[in-house]
């Protein structure tokens, strides 16, 4: 068997191929595309700032510092309101009935745009559908919601809130291109709460990462190696005198 530095750089040298790899269905637990999820308790739970929610919006405690924080720089580049709370923490019992009133066709297909109770992202918590406003000519939670100069801006900026794209467009999931839907896992490991949230969502982060993401899913820090010699910069070259 190979020795312990011998093993540890093997699993580096594989970490970026680890990562694309979709884990089968059989083992990591995932019902129609979707990972398990367990309902956050009730006293975890927060309101989200008035007027951001259309219908209600509760999030985890932790989350709310960041969300204020980002709607509070959307509304200074893009007007107050600009982004809305379309669907915010749906408890278990709530998913169900979203999953049964998810169109027509084989439980497949509607797996494809929802998740089935308890593997949904919004049980935890920590997940927000986003709506646009104004959004002219572009119904809720559908793609066209992405060219909007709202979505643009969140795009490019949810992460420094800790927010990261959980449904890219083409994801090996298998799961339809959600550009409203977003899942907090903190700016860096060490913000408050973040620690649980990436640990809820390491499976999904690992086999299908976010993007934009926050962060690698996997960071492996080697201690104990000295440091590569740093060399001094050359003294700068003197200018010749003309004679």
């Amino acid at each position: 068997m190979p020795e312990a530095p011998a093993m540890l750089a093997l699993l580096l040298a594989q970490a970026p191929l680890l990562a694309q790899v979709a884990i089968p269905a059989a083992t990591d637990g995932r019902v129609l595309g979707h990972y398990p999820y367990g309902d956050v308790a009730p006293g975890e739970l927060v309101d989200a700032p008035d007027g951001f929610g259309l219908h209600g919006c509760r999030v985890r405690a932790e989350v709310l510092p960041d969300l204020q924080r980002l709607l509070a720089a959307a509304a200074a580049a893009l007007g107050p309101g600009a982004l809305r709370g379309l669907s915010c923490h749906r408890s278990v019992e709530r998913q169900r009935g979203v999953f049964a009133g998810g169109g027509q066709g084989s439980s497949e297909d509607r797996a494809i745009s929802v998740a089935p109770a308890g593997h949904s992202e919004h049980t935890t918590g920590y997940a927000i559908d986003f709506a646009v406003r104004p959004s002219p000519n572009c119904p809720d939670i559908e793609a066209c919601m992405a060219v909007t100069p709202q979505a643009r801006w969140l795009h490019a900026n949810a992460p420094r809130f800790g927010f990261e794209l959980s449904f890219p467009p083409g994801n090996a999931q298998g799961v339809k291109w959600e550009p409203w839907h977003w899942r907090w896992v903190g700016v860096t490991a060490a913000a408050p709460g973040a620690a649980r949230a990436r640990f809820t969502f390491a499976k999904a982060r690992a086999a299908f990462p976010a993007d934009p993401g926050i962060t690698p899913p996997l960071v492996i820090v080697l201690t104990g190696q000295p440091d590569p010699p740093v060399r001094p910069a050359p003294p700068p070259e003197k200018k010749r005198r003309r004679r």
